[in-house]
């Protein structure tokens, strides 16, 4: 992953300001990319690409790599899957509450690395690659 456009002294004052949603936005976007990219060889058809990356971004997938990785977080990651997990109240019909939140901590603890600690976040979606080729 790329260096944010963030100075390192900016970083906390950013984390201070922003909310859990806004850290799953970005955690969301974060991980779809990052995910396309895993799968982008060998090289396939649009619609085989879109149907995978679909597999892998829906809510559910999402909540399974967080159990995944839980036990490899710090307290402080801990604390944002909580937070992030926290902000959502109402799921879509299709999923769980539960399921769903689940989710968005996953995309708000991607938002708050992506922010905070880039080669932190490498390390975890690392782990995350060998999983899901246990499930390819």
């Amino acid at each position: 992953m790329s260096k944010l456009v963030f100075k390192s002294d900016d970083i906390s004052k950013v984390l201070s300001q922003v909310s859990p949603d806004a850290l799953a936005y970005i955690g969301d976007a974060v991980y779809e990319l990052y995910i396309r990219t895993s799968y982008l060889l060998p090289s396939k058809k649009i619609a085989d690409y879109h149907h995978v990356v679909v597999s892998k971004v829906r809510a559910e997938s999402q909540a399974t790599y967080l159990q995944n990785i839980y036990p490899l977080l710090n307290d402080i990651e801990k604390d944002w899957v909580r937070r992030g997990r926290n902000a959502v109240n109402k799921s879509p019909r299709r999923l769980p509450l539960q399921t769903y939140q689940a989710a968005s901590g996953f995309e708000t603890l991607l938002g708050y690395l992506y922010i905070s600690e880039p080669e932190r976040l490498e390390f975890l979606l690392s782990h995350l690659t060998d999983v899901t080729q246990k499930y390819n």
